[in-house]
């Protein structure tokens, strides 16, 4: 993670955490890493805190995806969620194809994210975007039940 993202620290609705502090699930093969997704629960809700397949188009995205489906109806939540920001164009192809639908655009939250809480954020992400807003995605109840079947598990 550190060599993706530089740093394991994220910000989420104004909350700075340490993913590694997370739970989470990982992908491997042969002893090498394909991928590890981390959520936080809290209450209702289930927050998927990271998600990163090293390797695209493989199926482990879903994979990992799949597990965090498992973890929410393991732990009895009614929600599931997650965060990523306005210039991650792929994830958010990526989510949206997999049921996620958005559910409330945070305007600025990673502008006062920077100016408050971790001011090493850049300013511009994937392809040039300037990195301004959140956006909050969440996968419907009624999609859980067959998300396992549809994606597979790790």
């Amino acid at each position: 993670m550190r060599s993706t993202w530089a740093s394991t620290r994220m910000v989420s609705r104004g909350r700075l955490f340490d993913v590694v502090d997370d739970p989470g699930f990982y992908a491997e093969a042969n002893g090498q890493w394909l991928g590890y997704a981390t959520y936080h629960a809290q209450g209702p809700a289930l927050e998927i805190t990271s998600l990163e397949a090293l390797k695209h188009g493989s199926g482990i995205g879903g994979a990992l995806l799949a597990a965090c489906v498992d973890a929410a109806r393991d732990l009895r939540v009614s929600r599931l969620w997650l965060i990523t920001t306005n210039d991650n164009t792929e994830a958010l192809r990526f989510y949206q194809r997999r049921g996620f639908v958005i559910v409330a655009v945070h305007r600025d939250a990673v502008t006062r994210a920077r100016a408050e809480l971790k001011p090493e954020i850049p300013l511009t992400g994937s392809d040039g975007i300037p990195i301004r807003d959140e956006i909050e995605l969440e996968l419907p109840r009624g999609e859980w039940d067959d998300f396992v079947t549809r994606y597979g598990s790790i």
